[in-house]
């Protein structure tokens, strides 16, 4: 029977800071006897233990008080419990009270129990306690939910399985997208397992976690490399095309509105990190159900490795494809190659842009030939080869460049047209641009500010130098400073701002091009003040992607500020419905071919003189999704005059009659261009070399 105190021997309180336990009182302390007690005689209860007395009170102490240890569900063990995996369980028994418990009806006062540091800081332990018992409820589901634990396995190994091993076959092209690529035995897999079954726990865990975050960037560039084969028809540049990423920003906000472009902004964000966080998981995972068994795993390797290295020896294929796979490690290579090339080219390009077969020539030697014509340098966005041969698209726009010739024969002008092979591909219009006007080969980023930062003489920046010529540039597709001014040397730009457009934008494009070019004539070209001809330079932005809305021609008189064109605007195609719809943009891209074609040929016959010398082309090709994956860089050239000596003078580079080239036309690298137009018109070459 357990031994009791009256409320006169309590024990005095413990300081709640000594972690000492205090002993036990009892009634009549006796020294221990040397002599074990006998079976008959009850074992005295260490003082850990000793319960209350088993008359409960009448009255509970408060809970929050008086912690149980079965005061809740989550606290009670279980076999999900912590007990269950390896850690300590309650007892069972009621958790003692600090403070004794009393009770009015008691005949006598409840044992005290004993103290202890786990008592004497309760509130500090409780919580915990209680948080661990959570946590551990919510660990245990596996065992309450055994069918649900084996399918949530066996589904999060098999999406690790197919990440990981696609990551590992993915191509970088989107016509490449096919399930064959994804049957391959992957190369890397059988060394990443022969590597992390080598590892211990740890070293193995970080490398898993590393490789897997690696496998997700590596996918990242892959995907890069899709969207700009597909828009630019090259590979994504390491080095060099970071800075484009904010030029897409800006063209999905022009073309689909600034809320679709932060969420387009802040969803690749996050997709980025997905993508990155759940590869490195999946590995993680992988390398995990790998060493489970590392007997079977490592036969499982070597088995895997004799038949890749068989496969790869014989160059076993399945649908056209090795079944060997190293998709890798070929990426890497590229990528790598491509990197050391860009950082090479800098140094190369920066020699070649140096040198010009024109940089010395005096001014009076330069186009001597075209002294007193109004010269106009044109590009027609996005204008190819593919507008003018492909056959969703040849119909309606070869049918707009005959009756364009015939309309500005009888205004009396005569045109000779050919084709260039542009230096870029469904995007960067300015590559074109500068290509073309410098005479040299500028297909990247890197290229392109070395050239603006260079002395060499552009097309346009020749009239200028001989004195002969005010120089004036249309720019509606520019929205901010522009210091290429200088390179094209142009005395005054007129960006999208300075035009007087009070109109709706045509998604990406500002104003339509008939605008555009009826405010060059009340702005420039229909000044008579002037004491000198004019050469200009105007982009014409209408035929830019994604044809949506398309602006339809309204009567030259009826203009006005542009807001004529407020319901063509608002009855046009949505740019969200033909973006993605490879048929939409195809049959779209021709009709803003037409329209800027139709617009540009129209103001000469309004405007043109027999002074006017009009040059134009196009920029580049259109995407690939319109163009097709094989289509050429070839964009139509042509010139148009009604002075016979200025066509008489390229008599002899074979071009075609009329607006319209023949698919046999000579083609000539776009980079080519300029020498040839100098030499033509009597320019003389005096070479500098910087």
């Amino acid at each position: 029977m357990p031994v009791t105190t009256h409320s006169s021997q309590l024990p005095t309180p413990q300081d709640p800071e000594d972690d000492t336990p205090t002993p036990t009182a009892t009634a009549h302390p006796e020294p221990p006897s040397p002599e074990p007690p006998s079976p008959e005689s009850p074992s005295p209860e260490p003082p850990t233990t000793k319960s209350p007395s088993p008359e409960p009170p009448a009255t509970e102490a408060p809970a929050a008080e008086t912690p149980s240890a079965h005061s809740s569900p989550a606290e009670s063990p279980t076999a999900d419990s912590p007990a269950a995996e390896g850690e300590p369980a309650d007892s069972g028994e009621p958790a003692a009270s600090s403070e004794p418990s009393e009770s009015a009806d008691s005949t006598e006062p409840a044992e005290p129990a004993p103290a202890s540091p786990a008592e004497s800081t309760e509130s500090a332990v409780s919580e915990p306690r209680g948080f661990r018992a959570r946590v551990s409820y919510w660990r245990g589901w596996r065992g309450r939910y055994p069918g649900v634990a084996r399918v949530v396995w066996w589904t999060a190994t098999v999406v690790s399985l197919v990440l990981v091993f696609g990551a590992l076959s993915l191509p970088n092209r989107l016509f490449a997208l096919h399930l064959s690529r994804f049957v391959r035995l992957p190369g890397e897999a059988i060394i990443g397992a022969a590597v992390l079954l080598a590892l211990p726990r740890r070293p193995r865990v970080a490398v898993a976690a590393l490789a897997g975050a690696a496998l997700g960037a590596l996918t990242i560039v892959n995907l890069l490399d899709m969207q700009f084969v597909e828009y630019l028809g090259r590979p994504f540049d390491l080095v060099l095309d970071w800075t484009l990423l904010d030029d897409a920003q800006s063209y999905v906000a022009d073309s689909m509105g600034g809320t679709v472009a932060l969420a387009a902004s802040i969803g690749l964000v996050l997709l980025v990190v997905l993508i990155m966080a759940v590869m490195a998981l999946a590995t993680v995972r992988l390398s995990g159900i790998l060493v489970r068994d590392t007997r079977r795993a490592t036969r499982g390797t070597l088995i895997a490795g004799t038949v890749w290295i068989t496969c790869s020896v014989l160059g076993v294929q399945y649908a056209a494809l090795p079944v060997a796979s190293d998709q890798v490690v070929n990426t890497l290579t590229s990528e790598a190659r491509r990197v050391r090339a860009t950082i090479q080219d800098e140094a190369t390009f920066g020699k070649v842009a140096r040198s010009d077969t024109f940089g010395a020539t005096p001014a009076a030697q330069l186009v001597p030939d075209l002294r007193g014509k109004d010269v106009i340098f044109t590009f027609i966005e996005s204008y190819g080869r593919s507008a003018i041969e492909d056959p969703g698209m040849a119909p309606g726009v070869d049918e707009t460049l005959d009756t364009s010739t015939a309309a500005l024969t009888k205004a009396g002008f005569s045109a000779k047209s050919g084709w260039l092979t542009s230096a870029t591909y469904g995007g960067s219009s300015w590559l074109g641009h500068s290509t073309t006007l410098s005479g040299l080969w500028v297909d990247t980023q890197q290229r392109y500010r070395t050239v603006m930062a260079s002395d060499h003489l552009s097309l346009t920046k020749v009239f200028q130098k001989t004195g002969a010529w005010d120089t004036v540039g249309i720019m509606p597709g520019v929205q901010k400073g522009w210091p290429e001014q200088k390179f094209y040397g142009l005395d005054k730009v007129y960006n999208a701002f300075q035009m007087g457009y009070q109109g709706p934008k045509f998604s990406w494009s500002t104003m339509p091009d008939q605008y555009a070019l009826e405010a060059f004539q009340r702005l420039e070209h229909g000044r008579t003040d002037r004491d000198k001809p004019l050469m200009s330079e105007i982009i014409l932005t209408s035929s830019h992607q994604p044809w949506a809305p398309i602006p339809k021609m309204v009567g030259w008189d009826e203009l006005g500020d542009g807001s004529v064109f407020d319901s063509v605007e608002a009855a046009g195609e949505k740019a969200s419905d033909v973006i993605a719809d490879s048929a939409k943009s195809k049959k779209e891209y021709g009709k803003s071919i037409q329209y800027s074609v139709t617009a540009l040929t129209q103001w000469l016959e309004r405007y043109g003189t027999d002074d006017t010398v009009l040059v134009f082309l196009g920029d580049h090709q259109p995407i690939s999704r319109v163009s097709g994956n094989n289509a050429s860089r070839d964009v139509p050239v042509s010139i148009v005059a009604k002075d016979p000596k200025v066509l008489d003078k390229i008599a002899a580079w074979n071009w075609t009659d009329g607006l319209k080239p023949a698919h046999d036309a000579p083609v000539w690298k776009m980079s080519s261009f300029r020498d040839r137009f100098l030499k033509a018109y009597g320019s003389t070459p005096h070479p500098s070399t910087g």
